[in-house]
């Protein structure tokens, strides 16, 4: 039986934030990317239907920001009055990218705000594209500094420590640690491959109940091309994390690979169950496989559990959500590539049924495969809040006020996820988009008359 103290409850409460909150963070990192092309190709092409997706995009993009500026605020809240010992600790460390996320983030909305009231304002409406550089510019950089936070809590740096206290602070080197650049890559390339993946379960839906067919073809097109694209380039920053993990985190990737034992040649576990005295059942084996993935040569030793003190083991677990991640991640990067194939292939139709209704599930299986991905590097993180350094339970509040803040926190995340909903329904559902497309005609028409 799970024993609900202030460090459980902590965690819980830290958890769901978390979960929530990536939500929002990962369409607020990736839908500027789509918003820009969108306006680009409409501008190039000098069509409207590119135009208006921009336009449509851009106007649910805000609520999705403001919502994500609530729950980003609880997640700092929640460092100082959940994690005091930890922040008292590292807290000077990290302060410069916690202040340039702020920065970034104040960046993204002035040019925000100057983006969605300009619409149609200038002669040339390439000088309105450029505004939405910025904004990507503003998401991907609040992910660049955040993630940067998270990356030294796995591998440390730019500090000294002596007698329990961090002197010799280089903020700089801090930043730069070791898993930066494998984990802001693989943040922000899967935060890409997201945002698409939902715009193009949107245009599917859409498809499939006979709304706005050219439209949806179009957007379909567009955001699923996106995807596969963007599939890619996560595929190839997960390749880079595993590499970098049987580097630096070899416990992390033995517990995510259910290896046991330090050998060479190491076969890549995929699914089965763990037995009595962990025996693996029912699972497929990869020969030399977990080699070649952590070194790139099929016969590199690969260290197992067996050289991981027991009080320092990840749970194994995590294994599952692993695979979950991997498994998800190929089954959009196939979807999406055999849609792209269909779409140069003329006897080949990309719209049929059974294709539209995959499309439909890329979305939601692409935000849960980011979960599933972020459970993994947290819980294989465990026992460890700073690695080396402070344990999760060293670094929780002793309060007994926890229980209460987590009922409060999970009241609100219901109100902001039930709201954000039914604003977006209301924002949308009686306004399809062919008629808005002729209102713009009817717009450009009078422009053009006057």
């Amino acid at each position: 039986m799970v024993e609900l103290d202030s460090v459980m409850l902590s965690r819980m409460l830290t958890a769901m934030t978390l979960i929530f909150h990536i939500i929002f963070a990962t369409i607020g990192v990736g839908v500027p990317v789509m918003i820009s092309i969108a306006e680009l190709i409409g501008i190039k092409k000098k069509d409207r239907y590119y135009s208006l997706m921009a336009k449509r995009w851009a106007r649910g993009f805000t609520i999705i920001v403001a919502v994500g500026v609530v729950t980003g605020t609880a997640i700092g809240l929640q460092l100082s009055l959940l994690w005091p010992s930890f922040m008292q600790l590292a807290g000077k460390v990290i302060a410069l990218p916690l202040f340039m996320e702020t920065f970034a983030f104040f960046f993204e909305a002035i040019f925000l705000g100057a983006y969605l009231y300009t619409w149609d304002r200038f002669k040339n409406p390439m000088t309105h594209w450029w505004l939405s550089i910025p904004i990507i510019i503003g998401g991907t950089l609040s992910a660049f500094f955040i993630t940067t936070v998270n990356a030294f809590m796995n591998t440390p740096a730019g500090f000294n420590m002596e007698d329990g206290v961090i002197n010799a602070i280089n903020p700089i080197a801090a930043m730069f640690n070791p898993a930066t650049p494998t984990k802001v890559f693989h943040v922000v390339s899967s935060a890409y491959m997201a945002s698409a993946a939902i715009l193009a379960t949107i245009a599917a839906v859409t498809y499939l109940v006979k709304r706005d067919q050219e439209y949806a073809k179009r957007a379909l097109k567009l955001t699923v091309t996106a995807t596969l694209v963007f599939s890619i380039s996560t595929a190839i920053a997960g390749d880079l994390s595993a590499k970098f993990l049987a580097e630096h985190q070899p416990e992390k990737l033995a517990a995510g690979e259910w290896h046991f034992e330090t050998e060479e040649g190491a076969d890549l576990v995929l699914f089965g169950t763990l037995g009595e005295d962990n025996e693996i059942n029912g699972a497929i084996r990869l020969p030399n496989m977990l080699s070649f993935l952590a070194y790139g040569d099929f016969n590199a030793e690969v260290t197992g559990l067996d050289q991981i003190p027991d009080d320092e083991e990840p749970p194994l677990w995590i294994h599952y959500f692993f695979d979950l991640m991997v498994s998800i991640g190929m089954f959009v990067l196939g979807i999406t590539f055999l849609y792209v194939l269909m779409t140069y292939i003329k006897r080949w139709n990309p719209h049929n049924k059974w294709m539209i209704w995959a499309l439909t599930s890329i979305g939601p299986l692409s935000m849960l495969a980011i979960e599933f991905g972020w459970i993994y590097a947290e819980i294989g993180r465990q026992p460890w809040i700073l690695r080396g350094f402070m344990t999760v339970a060293e670094g929780a509040t002793t309060s007994p006020h926890v229980g209460a803040m987590f009922l409060l926190f999970f009241l609100l995340y219901f109100v902001l996820g039930v709201g954000t909903l039914v604003v977006l329904r209301k924002m949308f559902k009686n306004h399809p988009a062919e008629i808005e497309l002729e209102h713009l005609y009817k717009e450009v028409d009078k422009g053009g008359e006057r």
